[in-house]
C-alpha cells in the first residue's frame, strides 16, 4: 500500500492536477485523495494545500516527494536487478535527448537493443538540457543525452557522465546562395543571412548564440522553432538558411538544392555525451546503457562531415 502512496504523491506533484494524476495512475480521483490522506495520518504531516482546487504540496510535501521518487526508483532498481540475475535484462529503459542530438541517440539504441533484446526502449527527443537533467535526478529517466556543460562538470556528486562526440555546426542554406560555393563560411557572414534558428529557451540555440558573440556578431533570427527537423524544411524553401549539427546530416544527408558549408572563426564544437545519476547501486539500465556507451565509437560515426550528394 505504501508503494500505491507514493506513486499517487509523485504523481500529483508532476501533473498538479488531481483529476490528471488520478488518470495517470489508473485510479478514480476519489482513490487517489483518500490513499493521499491516508498516508498524511501515517506521516502525522500535512502534505497537500486542499482547497476549490489543488493549490500546491506543503512544505513537508515537496521534501517527502523527494524521498518517494527515490524510493520508487530503488524499488524498480530492484525488481530490474532481480529480473537481470533471473534471466536477462528486462522491461523498460527511459532515455531523454536534446534535439540537436537525438540523431545520436540511434546508435546507442541499437547495440543496446542487441545486447538486452528483452528490454524496450522510450525515447523523449524534444527536450530542454535543464529538463532532461532534472528527469534524471528525479528519477524520471534512466540517462540522457545532452551537452556536457561546465554545471555538469562541477556537479560529479550528482551525475555521471560518458563522452559520445564533438558538435560542430555547419550554414544550411539553398544552393542558389553564393555563400553556397565556399568551402567554409563565417559566423559572422551567417549573421547577415534570414535565418531560421532553434528557439531562444533551448540549449543548443544558447551555444549558437555564444558562438555568435565570439565571432563579435549576434544573429536575428526571423523564425524559431523547437524542431531540427523544422530548420531543414524552412531551408528546403529557399526563403532561409540555418546553423544545424553536422550530426544531423547523418540523419537528412544534404537534401537537393540544398548546401551544408562548415563554419569557422571560431570553427568550435561541443562535448555532448549520456548522462546518468551518480547513485549506488543504481538503475541497472542505466549501467547497461552506460556500458554501451563506453563500447560504441559515436565519435567516429558522427564527427565526419558527409559529403555533399547534391554537388
Amino acid at each position: 500500500m505504501l508503494f500505491r502512496q507514493l506513486e499517487y504523491l509523485v504523481a500529483l506533484s508532476r501533473e498538479r492536477h488531481f483529476a490528471r494524476a488520478a488518470q495517470a495512475c489508473y485510479v478514480s480521483q476519489p482513490a487517489l485523495s483518500e490513499a493521499l490522506r491516508k498516508l498524511e495520518e501515517e506521516l502525522d504531516v500535512p502534505l497537500v494545500r486542499r482547497g476549490r482546487k489543488y493549490e500546491g504540496l506543503t512544505p513537508e510535501g515537496e521534501r517527502i516527494v523527494v524521498w518517494a521518487q527515490r524510493i520508487l526508483a530503488d524499488r524498480d532498481a530492484l525488481k530490474d536487478e532481480v529480473d537481470a540475475l533471473r534471466g536477462g535484462l528486462a522491461g523498460r529503459i527511459r532515455i531523454g535527448s536534446v534535439p540537436t542530438a537525438s540523431g545520436a541517440v540511434a546508435h546507442l539504441t541499437g547495440p543496446f537493443c542487441a545486447a538486452h533484446p528483452l528490454v524496450t526502449v522510450e525515447v523523449s527527443a524534444d527536450m530542454q538540457s535543464v529538463d532532461i537533467l532534472r528527469q534524471v535526478r528525479n528519477f524520471e529517466l534512466d540517462a540522457g543525452v545532452t551537452y556536457l556543460r561546465e554545471d555538469l562538470a562541477d556537479r560529479p556528486e550528482r551525475f555521471h557522465t560518458v563522452p559520445l562526440y564533438q558538435e560542430r555546426y555547419v550554414l544550411l542554406l539553398s544552393a542558389a546562395d553564393a555563400l553556397a560555393r565556399r568551402t567554409t563560411a563565417t559566423w559572422a557572414q551567417a549573421s547577415q543571412l534570414p535565418l531560421c534558428l532553434l528557439s531562444r529557451a533551448m540549449q543548443g540555440r544558447r551555444v549558437l548564440d555564444e558562438l555568435f558573440a565570439e565571432a563579435g556578431t549576434e544573429a536575428s533570427p526571423r523564425l524559431e522553432t523547437d524542431s531540427v527537423a523544422a530548420l531543414f524544411a524552412h531551408v528546403r524553401t529557399g526563403q532561409w538558411a540555418s546553423i544545424v549539427p553536422h550530426a544531423w546530416l547523418h540523419v537528412f544527408g544534404v537534401p537537393h538544392g540544398m548546401r551544408a558549408v562548415p563554419l569557422v572563426e571560431p570553427a568550435a564544437s561541443v562535448p555532448v555525451g549520456l548522462v546518468i545519476a551518480a547513485r549506488e547501486p543504481g538503475s541497472v539500465m542505466a549501467r547497461a546503457l552506460t556500458d554501451i556507451a563506453r563500447t560504441t565509437d559515436v565519435a567516429t560515426a558522427l564527427e565526419r562531415i558527409p559529403g555533399d550528394s547534391g554537388r
